[in-house]
């Protein structure tokens, strides 16, 4: 995989990427605003498996907002998440509390490059594929990395947090 950046491409989450020297390919697509779940959107447009697929979901666990990274072809299990995390109770972000902390518009919040740096959790079954996509940071926009990687600059634990 290339390293890319550039004006069409270059955004918080690429420059992280780049800055890491972590190899990662970028994949572009057009974004219809009226698709009812983005990560399926970039799934369908990408021709690719939806379980390599992964959406970037802030929840709030115990009090605390934490990322869970999950195949859009599955759900995120909030029970598992509190327990990845040594939490009780988990329940997605307000969409405006995820982009404030995030730096992100929702359906482009990518893990990489956030404004904060939150606790990270990975859905295991990332392990089982080479390379998995993640959002690059804006809509229609994904990059594809090795999923060591993507755990490395997240200092994402893994667990299995999917359903």
């Amino acid at each position: 995989m290339a390293r890319r950046s550039g004006s069409d491409g270059s955004t918080p989450a690429t420059l992280a990427a780049g800055r890491a020297g972590v190899p990662f390919t970028l994949h572009r697509y057009p974004h219809d605003p009226a698709a009812p779940s983005f990560g399926v959107e970039a799934a369908e447009a990408l021709g690719s498996d939806p379980a390599r697929v992964l959406k970037t979901l802030v929840a709030v666990v115990d009090g605390a907002l934490t990322v869970a990274l999950v195949p859009v072809s599955g759900s995120l299990s909030l029970k598992a998440l509190a327990a990845a995390v040594g939490g009780k109770r988990a329940a997605l972000a307000e969409p405006a509390v995820a982009e404030r902390a995030t730096g992100y518009v929702v359906g482009g919040i990518s893990p990489l490059g956030q404004r904060r740096r939150l606790p990270t959790v990975l859905d295991a079954s990332a392990h089982e594929h080479a390379t998995v996509l993640v959002s690059a940071g804006r809509r229609g926009l994904e990059i594809e990395l090795a999923p060591a990687d993507l755990a490395t600059l997240t200092a994402a634990r893994v667990a299995p947090i999917a359903r």
